[in-house]
Order: structure tokens, then sequence, then C-alpha cells
């Protein structure tokens, strides 16, 4: 019997302290809103928020009826600020009770001034739907135009700089490999090897067939008003081997190869696989870059004759099929126009493209920002360098070949 009263006792102290602290809570709660919230009017048609203390969920916080009641007291409020004391603290419990004020003051058309709030909460008010038109921020001043012709220029440099510095990344490896110090796993490079030639078979094959037809096409046109139709096997062998071939594989080879690159390399860079690399001592451009760069070194002049042959048979086929030439007269034309010196230029231009490809979707996926946006960012990016580098290096190219007379 005893036992039981001691239990009633004892469970009748933990409920009574218990009971006062709820009470005491609930006391804090009703009397420190009031106290957080200052309403300032030193300023014309400005009304002045001054927030302190505590403004996390459980220590509560005014009521936006109490902003409302202001407003509604002073009709001729155009502009809402804030001013935080050092003390402020906040959570998600604040970001709600801004939700419900911006909505508010776009109710009543009232601009919200957040350049006095941290910087944190500040970033994410543009976030809020309700209001993201009528959010000043510090950020959002426009530039001086000096100062943001300057700050391009900087970007320009360190572009460039960065740049830079990953050719000679680049080529450190390369030493490397060439002396067989290189670090990489070998069936990686096979993988990629398979991806970058054979597994492009097929999408090379069906682009550069139907770019000979055309070119036939094209070039009867002409040709027909002159009775001269055989020398579409010139048109089409010289376009095909001297250029069109390694220009489409390049185009195509940066839309899938290029951008794979960039997005592989990107989610690693967002996953922080390459950071752990760098803390292994393993460099990235050796392990992660050079086997790319290689097999698309390697595979671009291949594929640039495969591209050269199936164009060729394009022309082929339209010429034989529909325009009713001789197939022994066609083969021939070709053979005599499309010297060795044209065949060399074509595979210069695969081999330089494959540089330009790998080079690009490597680049952009290393330095892709830690998030989806960004690797979705790179991968565009990766392949709109890569297909503008190709057309500035054909140009380059053909302006140096007319120099020198090839």
């Amino acid at each position: 019997m005893d036992r039981y009263i001691r239990s009633l006792f004892y469970l009748q102290n933990n409920f009574t302290f218990i009971y006062k602290a709820f009470r005491s809570k609930i006391t804090l709660m009703d009397k420190t809103p009031s106290e957080k919230l200052i309403f300032d009017y030193s300023k014309p048609k400005a009304l002045q928020l001054k927030i302190s203390g505590d403004w996390q969920l459980s220590a509560g916080l005014p009521l936006v009826s109490e902003v409302l009641t202001q407003l509604d007291s002073h009709k001729d409020i155009a502009e809402l600020s804030f001013v935080v004391s050092r003390d402020f603290k906040w959570d998600s419990a604040f970001i709600s009770f801004l939700f419900k004020l911006s909505r508010v003051c776009k109710e009543k058309n009232i601009l919200l001034d957040a350049q006095g709030l941290p910087e944190k909460v500040e970033k994410l008010l543009p976030l809020i739907p309700a209001q993201s038109e009528k959010i000043i921020s510090r950020k959002v001043s426009e530039e001086p135009l000096l100062e943001s012709i300057g700050s391009r220029v900087i970007g320009v440099k360190d572009a460039a700089f960065s740049v830079l510095n990953f050719l000679g990344d680049i080529v450190l490896a390369f030493k490397r490999f060439v002396c067989g110090r290189a670090f990489f796993r070998k069936d990686d490079f096979f993988v990629i090897l398979q991806r970058c030639g054979v597994d492009a078979l097929g999408l090379v094959s069906l682009i550069t067939v139907l770019v000979g037809m055309i070119l036939a096409f094209i070039g009867a046109i002409q040709l027909k008003m002159f009775g001269a139709q055989i020398y579409i096997a010139d048109i089409v062998g010289i376009a095909m081997v001297r250029v069109m071939g390694a220009v489409m594989t390049g185009v195509l080879m940066s839309g899938r190869t290029g951008a794979s690159f960039a997005a592989e390399l990107g989610i690693m860079q967002s996953n922080e696989e390459i950071d752990a690399l760098k803390t292994l001592g393993v460099s990235p451009a050796e392990f992660l870059v050079l086997p790319r760069v290689l097999a698309l070194v390697i595979m671009m002049p291949l594929l640039t004759i495969y591209a050269d042959l199936m164009g060729i048979i394009g022309g082929f086929a339209i010429s034989i099929g529909v325009l009713g030439l001789n197939p022994i007269e066609y083969f021939n034309h070709t053979v005599t126009a499309v010297k060795v010196s044209n065949l060399w230029l074509g595979l210069i231009h695969g081999f330089v493209f494959g540089i330009i490809i790998a080079v690009s979707g490597c680049y952009r996926g290393m330095r892709c920002e830690r998030s989806s946006a960004g690797v979705g960012e790179a991968t565009t990016s990766a392949v709109v360098t890569a297909i503008t580098s190709i057309v500035i290096a054909t140009a380059i190219i053909t302006f140096v070949c007319q120099i020198i007379g090839v």
C-alpha cells in the first residue's frame, strides 16, 4: 500500500512540474512576439519593420495580421522594408511569415524591400511566386557600364587561362602516356573506344549516305543544263573525301559523344568523385580525360574514311538508280577525281575534329557546377563549343590549303 502511495505522489509531482513548464512556455510565447516586431514610420510613405529576437517556430512568431492592421491604418504606405538586429534567429517559420506578408503587399500594391534581411533569407525571397516581381534585392541593381565591361573582360581572361591550364594538364598526361607512366584503366579505354567507333557506325552511315544523295541531286540540277551529268561523280567524291565526310562526322560525334563525355564528367563532378580522385593522388586529366581524348583521336579518322565511303555510295545510288548514269564510268570518274592529297586532307580534318570534340566535352564536364542544372548546361555548352570550333577549324584549314595550293 505504501508503494502505491509513493508512486501516486511521484506522478503528482511530475505532472505539476510539466504543467508549470507548459504554462511558462505559453506565457513566453504570448509575450515575446509583440516585442520582436516594432513598426517605424520615420520615412514618408514607408513602413520599416524592426525585427529582433528568436523567430523560430518553437519560440513563437508575430502574426501577419499585426502588419496588416498597421497597413490598413496608414493608407499611404508604398514601401515596406526591414531592419534586423544582431540577435535575430530564424527558420522556415520566418520564411512562411514573409510569404504571407508578400501576398499582403501584392494585394495592396506595396513594394517589398528585402535589402535589410539576412543574405540567406534574401536569396529565398525571389522564389516566392506571389511577390517575386515586386521584391528589391541588393543583387538586382544594374552595374555601371564600365564596371560591366571590366567584369566581362576579366571573365574572358579567366576562361582563357582555365582552358590553357586544362590543355596543359592534357599535354602532361599525354607525355606520361608516351613514357609509359600514365595511369588509367585499360578496360575503360576499350569501352570508350567502342562507344566512339563501332557504336556510332549506324548513325554515321545514315547521315553520310543522305548527304551523298543530296550532293548528287544538287549537282545534277546544274550539270543537266550542259549535258555533263557524269561529273556528279567528281563533285560527290571530292566534296565527301576532302571535307564533307569529316565535317558531318564531327557534327554527329559532337552531339553524340562530346555531350556524353560532358554529362559523365559533370555527374562525377557533382558527386565529388573527381575530388575523391584528387584526394587519392590520381590526376583526373590522366585518369578520365586522357583515355577519352585518345579514343576520339584514334576513331575520328577511321570514321571519316567510313563516312567518305558511305557518302560516295549514296551519290552512286542516286546517279545510277535515278539519273541513269553508267556504273563503270561513274566509278572511273570517282577514282580519277579523288586524289590521295584529298584523302589526307580529310584525315587531317578528322584528327583535328577528334581533339576538338574530346577536349570540349571533357573541359565542360570537368568545369561543371555541382547541380543537375549545371550538368545540363555543361552538356549543352560542350555541343555548342565543339560544333562552333569545328566550323572555325574547317575555315582555317581550308584557307591554309588555299594558300599552299593543296
